[in-house]
């Protein structure tokens, strides 16, 4: 992986990564086997302690422990990418320096949230993180979570630091997608942080997405984005329209509520989270199973053979063609 100054080269379908829970404490073994699916299954990098993996609920132990295993288990197979963002400067730095320590390949820092500090004030937080440690740094706007933006205008600031190299955009927003790669020219890589808008964020100038969804379908994903970028265009547009609404049904409630409950149906964690996230409403509930039934993941009740079995010690096992997927067949218009 290559960065400006040193460095990475990012693209493709990037898991943010679940935590799974055993009870109170973090499920390990789970852990392991969804680093090892991602490592089989074409994900380019792996993103923990994230949004989806529930960084706001883990404790500074809990948060070091799962960026630690998750390098440990990917064994240099696949990146790491350490979620290590903080409303707090000097916390993001000791996150960050944390996971530099134990061996991830770059960090991703959210926009501070609460606080809401100025553009100045942003650009200051970022750089203060890092000048204190010399990793490749991806920037995370997230504004309906942070209550402040990213303005493109910033990230053409925040483009001049050597290790910042890449943003995660999750405003929504496509012209400012396409505002910060004009303001930036080529010095930032723009990461899709919105599954529903990859392909849209792929057609402008992107070069990957940071996915929720590649929990549950990591190579379907993958395989939306290796088509784009190899110019079979018309396959990731069926790619697209295939998945969007199973990406719809994983944003029925706050991420990552839907996200565990389909994992958890399909048997591949205990779908617990941590107040003050609670279980799935059951409306939508079934919303969800019914698109995971669509998408041929889940079957109807009374059908045979489910397509995710959790055997023995909950050990993952995908039906075949969730393991070699092919592209939709295309629709008449």
């Amino acid at each position: 992986m290559e960065w400006k100054g040193g460095g990475m080269n990012l693209s493709g379908s990037m898991v943010a990564l679940v935590t799974p829970f055993d009870g109170e404490r973090i499920d390990e073994a789970a852990l392991k086997r969804l680093v090892e699916l991602h490592v089989q299954s074409g994900t380019s990098a792996l993103v923990p302690c994230g949004t989806t993996g529930e960084s706001a609920t883990l404790s500074f132990e809990e948060h070091d422990r799962v960026i630690e295993l998750t390098v440990q288990y990917a064994r240099g197979r696949i990146p790491v990418i350490a979620g290590t963002g903080s409303n707090n400067t000097q916390e993001a730095i000791r996150l960050t320096q944390h996971a530099k320590t134990v061996g991830a390949d770059a960090a991703l820092l959210i926009a501070p949230y609460y606080n809401r500090p100025t553009q100045r004030g942003l650009v200051l937080h970022f750089k203060a993180i890092a000048e204190a440690v010399e990793l490749p740094l991806i920037i995370y706007n997230i504004p309906s979570r942070t209550a402040v933006n990213v303005e493109p205008e910033t990230f053409a600031q925040l483009a001049a630091i050597p290790n910042i190299v890449a943003v995660k955009e999750s405003s929504g927003n496509l012209e400012q997608m396409s505002r910060i790669l004009q303001l930036t020219e080529g010095r930032l890589i723009l990461l899709s942080g919105d599954d529903a808008l990859t392909l849209p964020a792929l057609a402008i100038g992107g070069r990957g997405v940071i996915s929720v969804a590649a929990n549950i379908v990591p190579k379907d994903v993958a395989a939306m984005v290796a088509a784009f970028q190899a110019g079979r265009h018309d396959e990731a547009i069926r790619w697209h329209r295939k998945l969007l609404p199973l990406v719809k049904s994983l944003f029925l409630e706050t991420n990552p509520i839907p996200v565990k409950t389909a994992m958890g149906l399909l048997g591949m964690i205990d779908p617990r989270l941590r107040l003050p996230l609670c279980e799935m409403s059951e409306a939508n509930r079934e919303k969800l199973s019914a698109a995971l039934e669509a998408y041929g993941l889940l079957q109807a009740p009374g059908s045979p053979g489910p397509p995710f079995t959790n055997a023995g010690a909950g050990r993952l096992q995908a039906k075949t063609t969730a393991s070699s997927p092919q592209p939709p067949a295309p629709s008449r218009l």
